[in-house]
């Protein structure tokens, strides 16, 4: 199984999924067709689904957005990752 999340508008998804591979070693794939350039493909399967590296993979995306000027709350992802998990708890 898979998780599919869009790029926001600003974000080269190309960069950003190497960026996650250079700096954090974490290997996602692009969109496909109609998707291609759009979105980021993460698979979410056994290891891969743990709330460790789910957290782990949140932040890496908040770094590679950051890496491009990508204005969020920094860390926001990460804490809505964490409130979900404590709600699925």
């Amino acid at each position: 199984s898979l998780t599919a999340i869009y790029a926001p508008d600003g974000v080269d998804e190309a960069q950003a999924r190497r960026y996650l591979l250079e700096r954090h070693g974490i290997e996602v794939s692009g969109g496909l067709g109609p998707l291609a350039g759009k979105i980021w493909r993460v698979g979410l399967m056994g290891h891969n689904s743990t709330a460790p590296n789910v957290l782990t993979f949140v932040a890496a995306l908040e770094d590679a957005m950051a890496s491009q000027g990508y204005e969020s709350q920094s860390g926001s992802g990460v804490a809505a990752a964490q409130r979900s998990l404590r709600a699925a708890d």
